[in-house]
C-alpha cells in the first residue's frame, strides 16, 4: 500500500525503466520515499499511473494539460526527465501548478553525436545498399557492384575531407559533432538562427555562418536542436531545394524540425543526394504515419534508425545519476538542471 505523498513523504513512479536503471535515493533526515516501477507505460495506462505519485521519471511520453490537471496528478511536484528533450511536456502547466521539471542535460552527447556521423557514413557511402547487393549474390553475378552505388551524376562518393559540415543547431550536441566532423578532416560551418531578428539569436559570436549560407554551401547538414513552435518545419521545400546536390541531411534532433513530406520530395528529386534521421513526426513511426517509411522509399538514399541515438551504456548510467541528483537535490531544496 502506497503513503499518501506529503511534504516529507514522496512516492515516485517510474514509467519507463528500461531507460533508466533506478538509482540508490538517499533523502535528507526525515524524509521517506516509496517507489513504483513500471518498465514501459503506454498512453493508455499513463493516467491511472501517475495519480499517486509526487515524482515522476520517464523518457519521453506525452504529459499534456490534461494529464497534468489536479484531477489526474494531484500529487505531483516534481518531473525528472530522462533524456535532454522536453518538448513531450505541457511546461506552461508545470509552471502554472509549480511542478518542477528537471531534464538530464548533456547525458546523451556522446551517443548522439557519434550516431550522426554513422549515419552520415551509411548515407554517404551507400552501405546498407552495398550490404544487401552483396548478400544477394550481385557482387558475384556481375563482377562488381560500384555502378549500382555511384550518385545520379555517375560520381562516387566524397571523402571527408572533401566534405563542408554544416551544423544547425549549436548546444552541446551540434559542438560534439562539429567537433568530430573536424578530426575526420571536414570543414565546418557553424549556423546562425534561421531568423536573425529573433531576438533570442542575438549571440555575440564571428564564428557564426548565416542560416541560408550554411544551407547553400555544405554538402552534409546535421541537424541538431530543439523542437519549438520557431524549428519546426525549419528544414521545409525552399532549404532543400538550395542544398547542394551532394548534400547529406542527417537529423538526430527531433522529429518535425524537418518536413517529411518535403525531405520525401527532395530525394525523390534528387535535389539532394541521401539524407538519415533517427527522429520522426510521430513516433513510433510506421509506413502507416510517416511518408518516410513508405513503400516507394525503399529504393531511395535513406537511412532510418528507431530514436535510439542515445543508446549507450554511458548514456544509461548518465541518465540514472542525474535522475538520482534532480530527485535528492529537489527534496533538498536544491532543484537542479531545470526547464526555464
Amino acid at each position: 500500500m502506497t503513503l499518501i505523498p506529503s511534504p516529507t513523504h514522496h512516492h515516485i513512479v517510474f514509467l519507463q525503466a528500461d531507460y533508466c536503471p533506478l538509482p540508490e535515493f538517499h533523502f535528507p533526515p526525515g524524509h521517506t520515499f516509496s517507489t513504483t516501477v513500471y518498465q514501459q507505460t503506454s498512453v493508455s495506462e499513463l493516467h491511472s499511473r501517475v495519480r499517486d505519485a509526487s515524482i515522476v521519471v520517464f523518457s519521453y511520453i506525452p504529459f499534456d494539460a490534461h494529464t497534468l490537471s489536479p484531477e489526474i496528478t494531484p500529487h505531483l511536484k516534481l518531473i525528472a526527465v530522462a533524456a535532454v528533450g522536453t518538448d513531450c511536456i505541457d511546461l506552461e502547466t508545470c509552471r502554472r501548478r509549480g511542478i518542477i521539471v528537471s531534464r538530464s542535460v548533456g547525458a546523451n552527447v556522446d551517443a548522439v553525436s557519434e550516431h550522426a556521423i554513422g549515419l552520415y557514413f551509411a548515407a554517404r557511402r551507400r552501405l546498407l545498399d552495398m550490404h544487401t547487393l552483396t548478400r544477394e549474390g550481385e557482387w558475384h553475378r556481375k563482377g562488381t557492384v560500384m555502378f549500382q552505388v555511384l550518385d545520379k551524376d555517375g560520381q562516387p562518393p566524397l571523402s571527408c575531407q572533401e566534405e563542408v559540415a554544416g551544423i544547425v543547431g549549436n548546444g552541446i550536441v551540434g559542438q560534439k559533432i562539429a567537433q568530430l566532423a573536424r578530426n575526420l578532416g571536414m570543414k565546418v560551418l557553424i549556423s546562425a538562427r534561421k531568423d536573425p531578428t529573433d531576438s533570442s539569436s542575438m549571440v555575440n559570436d564571428d564564428e557564426r555562418v548565416p542560416f541560408d549560407s550554411v544551407i547553400k554551401q555544405s554538402t552534409v547538414i546535421f541537424v541538431a536542436v530543439p523542437l519549438s513552435n520557431s524549428t519546426r518545419n525549419l528544414i521545409s521545400t525552399p532549404e532543400m531545394r538550395a542544398m547542394s546536390p551532394h548534400a547529406i541531411l542527417v537529423n538526430v534532433s527531433r522529429g518535425g524540425i524537418v518536413d517529411e513530406e518535403a525531405l520525401l520530395d527532395a530525394l525523390k528529386e534528387n535535389y539532394i543526394a541521401g539524407a538519415a534521421t533517427d527522429v520522426f513526426r510521430e513516433e513510433p513511426a510506421a509506413p502507416h504515419n510517416s511518408p518516410l517509411l513508405a513503400e516507394e522509399t525503399k529504393s531511395l538514399n535513406l537511412i532510418v534508425t528507431p530514436h535510439l541515438a542515445w543508446l549507450s551504456r554511458k548514456t544509461l548510467a548518465n541518465y540514472s545519476q542525474m535522475v538520482k541528483k534532480a530527485i535528492e537535490g529537489w527534496s533538498a531544496g536544491q532543484p537542479c538542471n531545470v526547464v526555464a
